[in-house]
């Protein structure tokens, strides 16, 4: 594949560039704090493979930037500390959120570029993800972490987080009186935190019976047999359940708190909604700006709906405390 410079989009060199620097100051960062000697090791071959990709792109188009910008040096720092915190299942989760976001953005940019020179050495950079990185963090993750179950903690706190801020913002516009509102909205988020754990545990267990009919029906014809389910349903519900009720606790708690007003529980809502969204979204691939936005939204039109809703049965029909 040719390196040779060609004219480029220097916004989209600078982005791929520095996309790499991190990577690859990331994994040395992970390598000094892993006293894993697996871990050490994928890292000392992720290093290596980095390596060549920087030095690729810097090739490719005729650049000299060697460090990362500000904002991604704080969020180096973010992710090594967070790291720090939980060991080595924190360092195997983030090595799986960052293959997904590279094998993501090279394929959206191959998708681009594909007809063009960007797209070959696109194209080599995906080989390289697909067939080393890939299998590299997979030897990882798989033998270490259950990142659905990762991913279902968070969707759990963020559906009772809106849902709950939403029952807030309803009832006070209904009653005004926050011990009221302490004891319809903690009411309403033990309800639905039962109903989220009993609607996991219904759908896995379905799941698991599909999964075990179909390991049966290969073993009784002679087939490789490899359908397992790594989560059990009630051990999946307890965690969707419990994260729910955890998410419902953030707008209630500036209510118990006493709070008057639905504006705390907005405020709170709101900051831990950007850090649920953060964190799925890096934990998912998705974009960040993308999930915070939309969730933001979700939580404005759930807002408004339900204290619109709250002002309506007050007026029609004397709702009051």
């Amino acid at each position: 594949m040719a390196t040779t410079a060609l004219p480029h989009d220097p916004a989209l060199a600078r982005m791929l560039i520095l996309e790499e620097l991190f990577d690859l100051s990331l994994y040395k960062a992970l390598r000094n704090i892993s006293n894993d000697t697996e871990s050490q090791k994928v890292l000392d071959e992720l290093i290596v493979v980095e390596t060549q990709h920087l030095a690729f792109w810097q090739k490719f188009f005729d650049s000299r930037l060697t460090a990362i910008d500000a904002g991604r040096r704080l969020k180096l720092q973010f992710m090594v500390l967070a790291c720090r915190l939980f060991g080595t299942r924190g360092i195997h989760l983030v090595l799986e959120a960052i293959e997904v976001h590279g094998v993501r953005k090279y394929l959206t940019l191959w998708n681009i570029y594909k007809d063009q020179p960007l797209g070959n050495a696109l194209k080599g950079i995906l080989m390289d993800e697909f067939k080393h990185e890939d299998v590299l963090v997979s030897q990882l993750t798989e033998r270490k972490i259950n990142p659905e179950r990762i991913r279902n903690i968070f969707l759990g706190l963020n559906d009772g987080l809106v849902e709950i801020l939403g029952a807030v913002s309803g009832f006070f516009a209904a009653f005004g009186d926050a011990m009221t509102v302490l004891i319809a909205a903690s009411t309403t988020a033990v309800a639905g935190s039962i109903s989220m754990a009993a609607g996991a545990y219904a759908a896995l267990n379905s799941e698991k019976e599909v999964k075990t009919t179909e390991f049966l029906r290969k073993q009784f014809l002679g087939e490789q047999t490899d359908t397992q389910m790594e989560d059990q349903p009630f051990g999946s519900a307890v965690v969707v359940g419990c994260s729910y009720f955890l998410g419902a606790l953030v707008p209630v708690l500036p209510v118990l708190l006493g709070a008057k007003t639905a504006a705390v529980s907005l405020l709170t809502a709101g900051a831990m909604t950007i850090l649920a969204s953060t964190l799925l979204a890096f934990l998912s691939g998705m974009d960040v700006t993308k999930r915070i936005a939309l969730n933001l939204v979700i939580i404005t039109i759930a807002v408004g709906v339900t204290y619109a809703i709250g002002i309506l049965a007050k007026q029609l029909w004397g709702v009051s405390v």
